[in-house]
């Protein structure tokens, strides 16, 4: 006997203790000013978006971060999630993300 169409489930990544999820911003090739980086430059920090925050930290007011805000964060302590094909998504400890951009 056949089985139904298969249907696929839309698979979600909620971090967990005082973590958050972080999407980050596409390589610089070239600085602002019109220099062009090495493909292999090591930077320390990186920027990205909060794609979801931990239920601990959301609900911690010395943590004041929310969903899509735009952070600057260290990727030492960053687990890579194999989610996308790009790779680009990072489970960061809260105490990795060191700035908050926040418009006046």
């Amino acid at each position: 006997m056949a089985d139904g169409p298969k249907t696929s489930k839309i698979e979600t990544v909620e971090p967990i203790g005082t973590r958050v999820l972080i999407r980050k911003d596409e390589d610089r090739k070239q600085t602002k000013s019109g220099i062009h980086l090495p493909d292999k430059i090591e930077i320390p920090t990186l920027t990205g978006r909060v794609v979801a925050i931990s239920a601990q930290v959301e609900h911690d007011d010395d943590y004041p971060i929310r969903q899509y805000d735009r952070v600057l964060f260290n990727p030492k302590n960053g687990i890579p999630v194999d989610f996308e094909g790009d790779n680009r998504l990072f489970v960061i400890p809260i105490e990795d993300v060191v700035a908050v951009f926040r418009k006046d």
